[in-house]
Order: C-alpha cells, then structure tokens, then sequence
C-alpha cells in the first residue's frame, strides 16, 4: 500500500483503488486548504491508471466536509487563486465540482457523517454515494445564511431528486437522514453503519477488478449532464444573494454563534434559525 499525506487529506493507494480521507479539525470545512488539497489530488489522480476507484470519506465521525469556511466573509477573495483553468462560465465552487464529476476513475463516497453546503455539492457531485443509516446527514443549509447554493449544489440536486424535492431541499434547509436522502434519489445507498465499510470496500474492490476499459465505457456511455447553462444560473442567483445586507449579518452572527465549532454544527439549523429570529426582533 502506498500512503501520502497533505495537510487536509490522507491519501492510500492498493489493488487499483485509492482511498482519500479528509481530515480538517475540527469539522473539515471546505477552507483554502481543504480546496487546494482536494483539486490537486483529483489532478494527481487523473493521469494515475494505476486507479480505478477512488473512495473519499472522512477522518471525523461527525462530519464528512462541513460546509464553505464560512469566515471567507472577511476574505472574499481567498478563492481566486484557483481560477486559472476553470471552464467558462465555472466559479471556483463549480470548478471543484466539474473537477469531480469528469473524474475517469469511479467516485464514491463513503459518507458517516454530515454533509452541509459545500460538503453537500461534493458528495453530490460524486459517482455514487453509500450513507450511514445511524449517523449520516445531508442539507443544503445556504438559504438559512441568506444565499442559495453556489457550487453546483442546485443543479446536482436537481438532476438527483427533480425539481420538487429539489426546492424542498435547498427552501426548506433541512438536514436529511441517510433513509430519507436514499428514498429521494440523493444517495445510492443508505446501510447500517456497521456495515458500511465492509459494503463500499466491496464494491470497490469489484470495480476496480473490472477488464481494461470496462470503466471507461460504462463513463462514456453514462456521462455527467451538461450543466454549462445550470450553473450560470446558479451563480447568478448565487451573486445577487451574496451582496445583500441579509447574507453577512446571517453568515457574521452564524460564526459568533458557534458556527464551525463541533457543538455548534450539531444543529447548525437551529443556531442558524435561532439568528435569524434574533435579527428580525425588534430593536436588534
């Protein structure tokens, strides 16, 4: 087995499959390192043929990637280092997810914990995804900071569960259990946990034991969608949200409130609610 490391991911490689784990205390938010450590192992990776599967999943039981850093806020800039090559009409957040998604090796997530916003849009953006029934949660929290989903988190959902639950997921800013995400379309899978590893490995491993080009072709036989127009859309939507005075004092008293803590991402939901109403109280 080979084994790498980076400061936000630890990466393994045996028998055609590499194993990538986000590890990024204390709740893997999608920060500038966490996003440069996932583009260049996706880079890395491609022209790899020695791999044929890649599995992420994550050091933390909690959380599989939390969320956008949310303290960006104050550095709305930080991503711009990361448009050089992007496609038309790509934000950087969309970028990651075309990254992802023109993957040649199979995808998978493995997810035990929770996966919020940014999060969300990546395990969306994968081949498929297998879900603990007992821990594992999927939302797309960003109307509850006064934005809509920006990193392709519109459009993944959308293709995933169709329009009308897809409204319900990104209004109605819920945390979905792994049964109710699996009902919808928005996972593959929902197993017990204890039997998650023992079933992901297993596919994986048949995967990667597959005759040459047999990857390749099931690929181009089922491609991604197009989503070129969808996401110049989502973006849009995203901006115009983005610059409003609601967005910052949600996204600034999230943060004071105990957002990106351990305790405070338990129900980020709650904490995010609970600011809005204190926003809208009179006098505040």
């Amino acid at each position: 087995m080979h084994e790498a490391t980076s400061t936000t991911l630890r990466v393994s490689r045996e028998a055609g499959i590499a194993r990538v784990t986000i590890d990024n205390p204390p709740v893997n938010v999608l920060d500038v390192a966490l996003m440069a450590d996932l583009r260049h192992v996706l880079a890395e990776l491609r022209d790899d043929d020695s791999a044929r599967v890649i599995v992420f999943d994550s050091a933390n039981p909690e959380f599989f990637i939390a969320h956008v850093d949310m303290s960006l806020i104050d550095s709305p800039d930080a991503f711009d280092q990361f448009e050089t090559g992007l496609p038309d009409g790509v934000n950087v957040f969309q970028g990651l997810g075309e990254l992802l998604r023109s993957q040649p090796q199979v995808t998978i997530v493995k997810l035990a914990g929770i996966a919020r916003g940014g999060g969300a849009e990546f395990v969306a953006a994968a081949d498929m995804t297998f879900a603990a029934t007992e821990r594992a949660g999927l939302g797309q929290v960003e109307a509850l900071m006064g934005i809509v989903p920006g990193g392709g988190g519109t459009q993944y959902v959308a293709g995933r569960v169709g329009r009308h639950r897809a409204l319900e997921i990104v209004l109605g800013a819920d945390l979905f259990d792994a049964q109710t995400a699996e009902r919808y379309g928005w996972v593959n899978r929902a197993l017990p946990a204890a039997d998650l590893d023992a079933f992901v490995d297993r596919l994986a491993r048949h995967i990667a034991d597959l005759p040459d080009g047999i990857i390749a072709a099931a690929k181009q036989a089922i491609p991604p969608h197009d989503l070129a127009a969808g996401y110049l859309r989502e973006h849009e939507a995203w901006a115009q949200q983005f610059v409003r005075p609601a967005a910052e004092k949600l996204i600034r008293g999230g943060l004071a409130a105990g957002a990106q803590t351990r305790d405070g991402e338990r129900d980020l939901e709650g904490l995010l609610r609970s600011e809005w109403a204190r926003l809208e109280a009179p006098g505040s």
